[in-house]
């Protein structure tokens, strides 16, 4: 993969651990200032769904970290490329039920490390 291309993964990757250590750990902290139109009494009981939630971001992140670390060039791009997928698609799934916001947050940095992938 070109270095841009590894650049995007890698940025992608620590947004999605940021986010699964937002969703797991800061959800009733830090999510009432964050997601402004939620109401502030139901973070407390949608802790666990955030959590659960964090835990699937955190699978993305790794996924993606662990394709920075396969030394083959032909089975690297492959697993990015699959992982990028995933968070095109939940950034997708997200934009339509729940933020419009999470199509730019997700899916457009995701769609941009796949064409870097693809031209790489």
């Amino acid at each position: 993969m070109s270095t841009l291309a590894l650049i995007i993964v890698v940025i992608i990757a620590i947004l999605h651990l940021y986010i699964a250590w937002f969703e797991m750990f800061a959800w009733t902290s830090r999510g009432p200032k964050i997601f402004k139109s939620f109401p502030k009494d139901l973070f407390e009981p949608t802790k666990a769904m955030a959590a659960n939630q964090g835990l699937y971001n955190g699978f993305l992140a790794a996924g993606l970290i662990w394709s920075l670390f396969i030394q083959d060039p032909v089975w690297q791009p492959h697993i990015a490329i699959c992982f990028l997928l995933f968070v095109a698609v939940a950034g997708v799934y997200g934009a339509a039920t729940a933020s419009k916001r999470i199509l730019y947050v997700q899916t457009v940095p995701a769609v941009l490390g796949l064409f870097l992938v693809f031209l790489g």
